[in-house]
């Protein structure tokens, strides 16, 4: 390789690192601040929808490490208008659904009822409902895995890609020379 492209590369590579959104990496729940919602029980059903994506088990579900507040954060932040239209009615149409099929909020119906609905949703020959559900699961993983409670306690993040042992012990028999 040239050194002039491997300069290039190199520079784009830091480039890009350093243009990221530093709260996308190892966020918390008060690093995202305050999210504005359209609708006044948006917040309540995105939060059942993602807890109902990542349920809590022996680990805590995605609705109690605050992954509804990543998710609106980065629909707001990082998806066009179209996008983010498409978001705001996916939630009315899933909590208009949830009403019409077990008369209660998304929030309040039980977990199978909420699964059952996630799963129609998901198998829905509206295209922007499977949009919305496509992207509100994505986000969901991608805001569970990199949160600060699953990068500390469970991936064991360290900013260094490998650690560096300068002293171990080689057995016999292991050489590559043949």
């Amino acid at each position: 390789m040239e050194r002039r492209v491997a300069l290039k590369n190199m520079a784009a590579a830091m480039g890009a690192m350093v243009s990221l959104p530093v709260w996308a990496s190892g966020w918390n729940h008060s690093s995202l601040g305050e999210v504005k919602y359209t609708m006044a029980g948006q917040a309540e059903v995105l939060k059942s929808v993602v807890e109902a994506i990542i349920p809590k088990t022996d680990t805590p579900g995605a609705g109690e490490l605050g992954v509804a507040t990543f998710v609106q954060r980065m629909v707001t932040d990082c998806y066009d208008k179209k996008a983010q239209d498409t978001f705001s009615k996916g939630i009315d149409a899933v909590e208009a659904q949830s009403t019409k099929n077990f008369g209660k909020s998304f929030a309040d119906a039980t977990k199978a009822q909420q699964l059952q609905l996630l799963k129609e949703v998901e198998k829905s020959a509206d295209s922007d409902q499977k949009a919305f559900f496509g992207m509100v699961k994505n986000l969901t993983i991608q805001g569970y895995m990199s949160s600060e409670y699953v990068m500390t306690n469970l991936t064991h993040f360290e900013f260094i890609p490998a650690r560096y042992h300068g002293c171990v012990p080689v057995k016999k028999g292991m050489s590559t020379d043949n």
